[in-house]
């Protein structure tokens, strides 16, 4: 699966997840998750490269206890289980 593809992926699951997606140019500064008044929220830099993006995507949803991963493809389910290097 290319990484488009993987990247819409995971911001459907996100937004599944009860994430508001917000896409806007932050010139390299960097996407990641918040809570803003009880509401979840998922920022992604669009100068960054879509596999930066799906990092941050990723990282999110890691964060959701609860996360359910059934119809999810395996290679997204894959990415969520190996931890990012440090």
């Amino acid at each position: 699966m290319h990484t488009a593809e993987l990247l819409s992926q995971a911001i459907d699951l996100s937004r599944r997840t009860g994430y508001q997606i917000r896409e806007e140019a932050l010139e390299g500064a960097g996407g990641g998750h918040c809570m803003i008044r009880g509401k979840k929220w998922l920022l992604l830099d669009l100068t960054q490269t879509q596999q930066e993006q799906l990092n941050d995507v990723i990282d999110a949803l890691r964060s959701e206890p609860n996360l359910e991963l059934d119809g999810v493809p395996e290679v997204l389910v894959q990415s969520l289980r190996v931890p990012r290097a440090a």
